[in-house]
């Protein structure tokens, strides 16, 4: 079997069969990286290039780890120590490290459809690692693997997205990935932090933490994005985190047990408190491994795309 598509944009733009054959593939892969010898040569004769034009800790290693489990050779770019400082333009940049035999690209970029602009103008095979705040799809289909892992399913699940919605390109493409899955999705926060065509996805919107939280199987607790905001949402942090901060007496209150992701990096204390993210119903180290299988599963299946 082969993915429909060349490049992974968005989920935006993956069927169903797309998104299983991903889920089914890393699960192999996972088996690999939880053996003494990781490494499969599967992408031996294939050059990939990370291009990051934004910071990124765990994103970044965890393509360059896949990548290296695979056995292709890795060239990495940041965009700071790069001609683009120069006033280089995007497509300049990329043509210049293609012209040396580069097959794939990663690249993350905080301009929304900066992927999609660039697919149209090269002919390298593209991995979407986060636009802006408009997509981020392995972080999806990560999540996706994981609840599905620990819940058997995700058909008929309930799963609240809570926080800030609107500067998230994890919200977008979750929504997206749930619910060809089959999942019901709610998204709660202020309403300032959650996009007024929100309902038109045929999600469920709440205000109210509690109630997204008794409604939930799984709550995806996503970050303040402080440094992409550029007036202030809410009128304190404080004021915050009393109305939608995540703590150990709300979770021990609920009538049933919930699980709990965050897509990372978490801000102990405001969106989540430590005992409820170092907790059994938390499986925020388990997104973190299931990472490197998810993209190593797409990097394996987009290769086969390469001469296409």
């Amino acid at each position: 079997m082969a993915l429909s598509v060349k490049h992974l944009l968005g989920i935006k733009y993956l069927s169903l069969e797309d998104i299983l054959l991903i889920l089914e593939t890393a699960e192999n892969f996972k088996e690999v990286i939880n053996r003494p010898i990781k490494r499969v040569p599967s992408l031996r004769d294939i050059t990939i290039a990370n291009l990051f034009f934004e910071n990124s800790t765990r994103t970044r290693l965890s393509f360059e780890l896949a990548e290296k489990r695979l056995g292709a050779d890795i060239l990495n770019f940041t965009a700071s120590a790069s001609s683009v400082t120069k006033g280089e333009t995007l497509v300049d940049t990329v043509n210049n490290i293609l012209s040396m035999k580069v097959d794939m690209l990663v690249m993350r970029h905080p301009n929304p459809g900066a992927a999609i602009f660039l697919s149209n103008h090269v002919s390298a095979n593209i991995v979407n690692a986060g636009d802006g705040t408009h997509e981020h799809p392995t972080q999806a289909l990560l999540d996706a693997f994981t609840i599905r892992e620990k819940l058997g399913e995700i058909k008929g699940k309930k799963i609240a997205i809570i926080g800030d919605i609107s500067h998230s390109r994890v919200a977008l493409s979750n929504i997206f990935c749930l619910q060809k899955l089959g999942a019901e999705v709610m998204v709660c926060g202020p309403t300032t932090l959650i996009p007024k065509h929100m309902a038109s996805l045929g999600v469920r919107v709440t205000h109210n933490l509690r109630e997204a939280l008794n409604w939930c199987d799984v709550a995806n607790v996503l970050r303040i994005q402080l440094e992409r905001q550029d007036i202030k949402y809410f009128p304190s942090l404080r004021e915050y985190i009393m109305l939608f901060g995540i703590n150990k007496a709300i979770i021990d209150s609920l009538d049933h047990e919930i699980v709990i992701l965050h897509p990372g990096p978490i801000n102990r204390g405001v969106e989540i408190t430590s005992d409820v993210a170092d907790s059994s119903q938390s499986v925020i180290l388990d997104q973190v491994e299931n990472g490197v299988a998810i993209r190593m599963a797409v990097l394996y299946l987009l290769a086969g795309k390469v001469s296409s």
